[in-house]
């Protein structure tokens, strides 16, 4: 085989793995998460998205889509080189006052702490796809991430940079 071949292959799997991830994605029922705990970041990059269905429910094909759909969605983020899951470090030590930072205020940081986010350092560790994965998941705050600079601001909070931060982005907050 050619490249040119090998090319088309490769295209031809993607697009029927993006057509299965759609059709999986658009029968999955809406599931609340105010029942369990919120999950730390490292938890859920090994936690599917939604619970498998029990195994009574099995047998209707339930637990199989959710997952295939994970397996797809694993195989789609190899072949596009994206990680839907965001790689955190995890939480060590009490969490900060999120809120110091410029544009992030309590209902927005109440969300980040539901997202297992509680530390300048673990914002200041994201990368462009984790802001990306983050962001889809801050509903009313979305765009905020990188409009207000959160990240570059947690780099300078999270190193103890005060001076550079007042310069940079003005009096520190409460």
């Amino acid at each position: 085989m050619d490249s040119t071949t090998i090319i088309i292959i490769i295209a031809v799997v993607v697009v029927i793995a993006l057509a299965l991830l759609f059709l999986v994605r658009g029968r999955k029922q809406h599931v609340s998460f105010d029942a369990a705990p919120p999950l730390r970041p490292v938890e859920r990059a090994t936690q599917p998205a939604v619970a498998a269905a029990p195994a009574s429910t099995a047998g209707e094909g339930h637990g199989l889509t959710t997952e295939i759909a994970d397996a797809v969605e694993d195989v789609i983020d190899q072949f596009v080189g994206i990680n839907s899951h965001p790689s955190m470090e995890p939480v060590q030590g009490p969490g900060d006052t999120l809120t110091q930072l410029k544009g992030l205020g309590p209902k927005a940081a109440s969300r980040l702490n539901e997202l297992g986010v509680t530390r300048f350092d673990q914002i200041a560790s994201w990368n462009e796809t984790d802001v990306t994965a983050i962001d889809a998941q801050m509903g009313a705050f979305k765009g905020r991430i990188a409009r207000d600079r959160w990240v570059e601001q947690a780099r300078l909070l999270a190193k103890g940079d005060i001076v550079g931060f007042e310069a940079e982005f003005g009096k520190l907050g409460s």
